[in-house]
């Protein structure tokens, strides 16, 4: 196969324990195509961004577990980023004890995101309580038997999960402006962004709170 040279960047909070939490999101987009240039607001400027909060916020309140927050390049090329990260885990003494991977999280009008991961570890459920009525944390795209399309490798949880690390992804259903020139911060929603990413911070945090040291 042809070289693709890509960089991912890392960041890490230092928890109680070396046993670790991946929170990631890809940074790569489509780029230009027929010299329209695709900037990705939702896919996925949004993860990003909500990579860049939940960063904010363990910074100020320290978290259990050891937190590495993953911005992965060549999402787009089949999860490149995320594959070399895990790659490089062999004969490393880092315990990954979960993957939360934010992709597309913006652009909903129905006030709904999807968890994803569930299917396989239902053991997760218990940390999807939110205390927001105006989001709609809903599962199901993992499960053969709902006749969704399943996600687990749709995004960078697919690499986490080839290697039986868990993971809970968030992300919204295809919209019209999906890998579109049309993908713009104006065609995003502004308040249910919000809300998600205040909704995944909840959920990173109800994990890390049932930490036994």
């Amino acid at each position: 196969g042809a070289q693709i040279s890509g960089t991912n960047i890392l960041g890490i909070i230092f928890g109680r324990t070396k046993e670790t939490l991946v929170v990631s999101a890809h940074f790569d987009h489509i780029g230009i195509i027929n010299e329209q240039i695709n900037n990705g607001a939702d896919d996925n400027a949004s993860g990003v961004g909500g990579l860049l909060a939940a960063a904010a916020y363990f910074k100020k309140h320290k978290p259990g577990y050891t937190l590495i927050f993953a911005a992965f390049d060549a999402e787009e090329m089949g999860l490149q980023g995320s594959k070399a990260f895990v790659a490089n885990l062999s004969g490393n003494p880092v315990i990954i004890k979960l993957n939360l991977n934010m992709d597309m999280i913006s652009h909903n009008d129905k006030g709904e995101l999807y968890v994803c991961g569930t299917f396989t570890h239902p053991e997760l459920k218990k940390y999807l309580t939110i205390n927001d009525a105006k989001i709609k944390l809903l599962t199901g795209h993992d499960n053969p038997k709902t006749g969704h399309d399943d996600w687990t490798d749709q995004s960078d949880q697919g690499s986490f999960n080839a290697k039986k690390i868990p993971f809970l992804y968030f992300g919204v259903e295809d919209h019209k402006d999906y890998h579109k020139p049309t993908d713009e911060y104006d065609t995003i929603n502004k308040d249910f962004y919000i809300r998600a990413v205040k909704a995944i911070i909840t959920v990173i945090n109800n994990y890390d709170k049932n930490i036994t040291l």
